[in-house]
């Protein structure tokens, strides 16, 4: 699959000036995940957002995300959460990583406490 790596070249140099955003824990956002290397999870569309689930805050700037996926695959390390903006959603913990807060597009909504603290287990267990 060929990537798009000059388009998101440019948002990104537009994402990189923009103020960092106030988040907290358990929060769902569109990320600007962008385009990545093989198969590290990438962003889609022209603004290459992807769902992110807020794992762990690391002050105002940076933040421990879980991407999320809409795709029906079963895989040990895709944690189903419920519904998204009314399409089943797993979190894909291969795909964990630490942001800047400027790749925050959009506030979605929270996952409950429950779903929250058995994706927090699960993450732990990784590691």
């Amino acid at each position: 699959m060929k990537k798009d790596f000059d388009s998101w070249n440019g948002a990104k140099k537009k994402t990189n000036v923009e103020y960092p955003r106030l988040y907290t824990v358990r929060e769902i956002w569109w990320c600007r995940l962008g385009v990545n290397i093989g198969s590290e999870q990438d962003g889609n569309g022209r603004s290459f957002l992807r769902p992110i689930v807020i794992m762990r805050a690391f002050g105002p700037e940076t933040c421990v995300v879980v991407p999320l996926t809409t795709s029906e695959q079963k895989h040990p390390l895709r944690i189903p959460v419920g519904k998204i903006q009314e399409r089943n959603a797993s979190a894909l913990l291969s795909q964990v990583r630490v942001i800047d807060t400027r790749r925050l597009v959009e506030k979605v909504g929270f996952l409950d406490k429950e779903t929250f603290e058995r994706l927090r287990k699960a993450v732990r267990n990784l590691f």
